[in-house]
């Protein structure tokens, strides 16, 4: 029993979920999002609450139930409040400013790195050592801010690099004499 999987989705005032076969779409203040779900599970929709079943009684069934049930739940989610993370830069000379439609990082390379601001995902940077990404879509907010991580990951000795706010670094120690 998927205790996941169980407990129907709230929807909240403003957002309006439409329900056709396996595609689920969700409307909000923050815009549309869809999924396709999987022939396993069935949808339905009563009175504010979305639950989600397994159609059948087999193990891909019921792995799918509780995922489902996620999926839609980040769905209404996103487009009633959206998701945020938020990135750190530490290192002397380290900054990031938005520039138009791109994100201008300065990370100790001979030259700046520019990331092109995907379509559905606002970034800002309120200080310089500092990103804030947002959006609607959960998994695309997740993938950018580890794509901009990635291009200079926090080292162990000085902690220098992209860090995700509240992500704690392992310091070690240096060589001794």
């Amino acid at each position: 029993m998927s205790r996941v999987g169980s407990n129907p989705v709230a929807l909240p005032d403003g957002v309006s979920l439409e329900i056709a076969g396996n595609l689920v779409t969700a409307k909000g203040k923050l815009g549309e999002l869809s999924v396709m779900l999987t022939d396993d599970v069935k949808v339905e929709q009563a009175d504010g609450s979305v639950t989600v079943k397994p159609m059948y009684s087999h193990k891909r069934a019921r792995q799918m139930w509780g995922t489902a049930r996620s999926v839609i739940s980040n769905l209404v989610e996103g487009v009633s409040e959206g998701f945020t993370k938020k990135l750190e830069i530490n290192g002397v000379g380290y900054r990031a400013q938005v520039q138009g439609k791109d994100v201008v990082l300065q990370l100790g390379f001979s030259h700046e790195v520019r990331y092109p601001i995907p379509e559905g995902i606002k970034i800002e940077a309120p200080e310089q050592t500092q990103l804030v990404i947002s959006g609607a879509d959960k998994q695309r907010v997740g993938q950018v801010a580890a794509e901009i991580r990635a291009y200079r990951p926090p080292e162990p000795y000085k902690g220098k690099g992209v860090k995700y706010h509240d992500e704690y670094i392992l310091r070690k120690e240096g060589k001794k004499k």
